[in-house]
């Protein structure tokens, strides 16, 4: 049981990575970046890593953990490769935007604005719930949604100054990256 679920962790992890080494990376100008940025990745990394600070190879998860464990990996999946393709090269790893950026409103961009963070929070829940005792997954989730938090700050100011009213619509209607709440 084990080995499968390693594997099955392992490959969710490069089928969530692989969209963002196939983007094409070839913008126009000078980006607008905001180093600081980095502080929330810095939080969510922090996130990642409580999630194997316990003896999980000692345990094989109950199948109540394991069902929505795989369920959220697979959407996670599902979330990196719709949004990394739809975000396209406007994608960056540093919080910024492109001369020619342009307010992506389209495909998982219609339910949360941010949904490569929801996908990153739902493989997050997907490994810890496979991987982790639930107090230490409560705590990796406090620092995720801390650094997450942060960074949907910065970009959504970054938008905002850049698209205005329509982004502040957008902001109204559309949840930063838990659909329906936040």
């Amino acid at each position: 049981m084990q080995a499968s679920l390693f594997g099955v962790l392992a490959a969710a992890w490069i089928i969530w990575a692989v969209p963002f080494f196939l983007i094409r990376r070839g913008q126009t100008g000078t980006p607008h970046i905001v180093r600081r940025a980095r502080w929330g990745i810095v939080a969510q990394a922090i996130g990642f890593s409580i999630l194997w600070q316990s003896a999980f190879w000692l345990r094989t998860p109950q199948l109540w953990r394991v069902v929505p464990g795989v369920i959220f990996l697979g959407l996670a999946d599902v979330l990196s490769w719709t949004s990394a393709r739809t975000l396209g090269r406007q994608w960056r790893f540093d919080a910024g935007l492109n001369e020619d950026h342009q307010l992506v409103q389209s495909g998982a961009y219609r339910y949360v604005r941010h949904p490569i963070y929801t996908s990153m929070l739902c493989l997050l829940l997907g490994m810890g719930l496979l991987l982790t005792p639930l107090p230490l997954l409560g705590v990796a989730f406090v620092f995720f949604m801390a650094g997450t938090t942060f960074r949907v700050r910065i970009e959504d100011a970054l938008l905002a100054s850049r698209f205005g009213d329509t982004f502040e619509d957008y902001r109204q209607r559309v949840a930063a990256y838990i659909p329906f709440l936040y």
